[in-house]
């Protein structure tokens, strides 16, 4: 049986105990296939459609997550080093407001459209679009993040009547052990499972047939995800990420941009999809921008990075590595930060006069490196933009309105955020997701509803129309073609 050495805890929010040492069992391969089958069979029982079962899942999903805040956050600080305010707001706290907005509007959710502007001649077809759940999902997810990217989705798998099961990354082990003894304590066991474990046992899940995978991670991953679901035709939702960028405009407040900007980079150390990636400024103001975010530097750790505890760590070494060696090569001017403190301590560090081929610009740097590229202009800033691979937000800091329509028509992302970086995650009223390269697919809110539904569509074609619908039926006739055309072919054409 694999395993991997994690530290867990059986903490609670009512009882706080000492983490010890322990080991994550991953799944055995040979159960995954029989896990997957209780799945199937669960859903086809049809015991997740009653919408009074489904939320009584999403109130144990929230009641999983409040009753072991302090386990759960413990969890994360061991593994991510992620600081507990971190760990509320972004993480844990995401799940439970999204529980209670599917519980508010579930009802609303569910019920089924009926297109009211109809032609005449099948007004009455009774035509319906039904919400329907798509079957069992696999939901396979990073470690950046792993409550909310893994029990996010699940909320929208739950809301839509659909079984699931998660692989939470390995590299968390003891967010995924908590994980693994929660879900069967606090969901129907039949419908939701965690199957641990690394490369041979999520290859094993992706040998099996679901009904929708739920991914999210790099692109080069995604790609074998992607051709892994195409084998059984199965949708696919990819959340991956991408280069970031953000933009400063010529006329915007530097000081409060730089505070901004360093709070979304900072987060997590920098280790999310929608951290900023690189900073596009006017070569005018980059001295500006540059003793703007010293100053900030100072307010957010005034006894130096290292000293506080309100960052977290890198994954681990290997990361950590691979970081150093972006520093080392790049040809631009380190301003701030710099330092790395053992295998996985690392300052957020920001580095001026980057030029378009630098090595910090080849790739998503998922991690603390914030580099500045000067240009001449916000069209250059465009242009840079555009001539890139879709990122999956672009952060602009302006007040101009024909500033944010230029970069609406000009560029592409999966998300335009103005004057603040990160925020754009605390919106559930809108689909999250990328476009190109940054993938494709989106969830939050009803987008999470959505994205497990399927739209069945419903016609009742009465006997009693039938009089009205002859000239369709052979022999055909000319008379036929001129009756028939003026409900299509012949339609006259509106007014450009």
């Amino acid at each position: 049986m694999r395993s991997a050495y994690l530290l867990a805890s059986s903490a609670s929010r009512r009882t706080q105990k000492t983490m010890t040492l322990a080991t994550l069992t991953y799944t055995p391969l040979e159960d995954i296939q029989k896990i997957h089958a209780k799945a199937v069979a669960t859903f086809k029982s049809g015991i997740t459609r009653p919408l009074a079962w489904r939320r009584k899942q999403l109130i144990q999903l929230g009641k999983l997550i409040q009753e072991n805040e302090d386990r759960l956050a413990e969890a994360i600080r061991i593994d991510l080093g992620k600081p507990r305010l971190e760990a509320v707001v972004a993480d844990l706290g995401p799940v439970v407001y999204g529980v209670t907005n599917a519980l508010e509007n579930l009802e609303e959710w569910v019920s089924p459209d009926k297109p009211t502007k109809l032609p005449q001649w099948r007004a009455n077809w009774d035509t319906t679009v039904y919400k329907t759940p798509k079957g069992t999902a696999l939901v396979i997810t990073p470690w950046n993040y792993p409550y909310v990217i893994t029990l996010g989705p699940l909320v929208g798998a739950i809301a839509a009547g659909n079984t699931a099961v998660m692989k939470p990354s390995e590299m968390v082990p003891t967010v995924a052990a908590a994980l693994a003894e929660l879900i069967p304590k606090y969901l129907d066991p039949n419908a939701f499972h965690v199957v641990n474990g690394a490369v041979h046992e999520t290859s094993a899940l992706l040998s099996l047939k679901w009904d929708h995978i739920f991914y999210t991670g790099g692109g080069r991953v995604g790609r074998l995800i992607a051709e892994a679901a195409a084998k059984h035709l199965t949708p696919l939702t990819l959340e991956l990420g991408g280069k970031c960028p953000v933009v400063v405009d010529s006329d915007t407040d530097i000081s409060l941009t730089a505070k901004r900007i360093l709070y979304g980079k900072q987060a997590n150390l920098g280790q999310v999809c929608v951290a900023p990636d690189y900073v596009l400024v006017p070569r005018q103001r980059q001295d500006e921008l540059v003793a703007a975010f010293q100053q900030v530097a100072k307010q957010f750790w005034p006894n130096g990075q290292f000293q506080s505890k309100d960052i977290g760590h890198v994954i681990n070494s290997a990361h950590r590595d691979r970081l150093a060696s972006l520093l080392a090569k790049t040809k631009g001017q380190v301003i701030l930060g710099g330092a790395i403190d053992g295998a996985r301590k690392m300052e957020i560090t920001i580095v001026r006069d980057v030029q378009p081929d630098d090595v910090l610009l080849d790739d998503e740097i998922f991690g603390p490196i914030l580099p500045i590229i000067p240009v001449d202009d916000v069209d250059a800033a465009i242009k840079f933009i555009a001539d890139r691979p879709t990122p999956l937000v672009v952060y602009v800091f302006t007040e101009s309105e024909a500033l944010k329509e230029k970069f609406l028509q000009q560029t592409a992302s999966g998300t335009l955020a103005l004057n603040d970086t990160y925020q754009q995650l605390a919106v559930h009223e809108m689909p999250f997701g990328g476009q190109g390269e940054s993938g494709y697919g989106a969830y939050l809110g009803k987008s999470s509803f959505d994205i497990f539904t399927h739209a069945r569509s419903y016609v009742n074609i009465p006997f009693a129309n039938d009089p009205y619908m002859a000239v369709r039926y052979p022999p055909y006739t000319d008379e036929g073609v001129d009756i028939l055309a003026t409900f299509g072919l012949r339609i006259p054409l509106p007014e450009a």
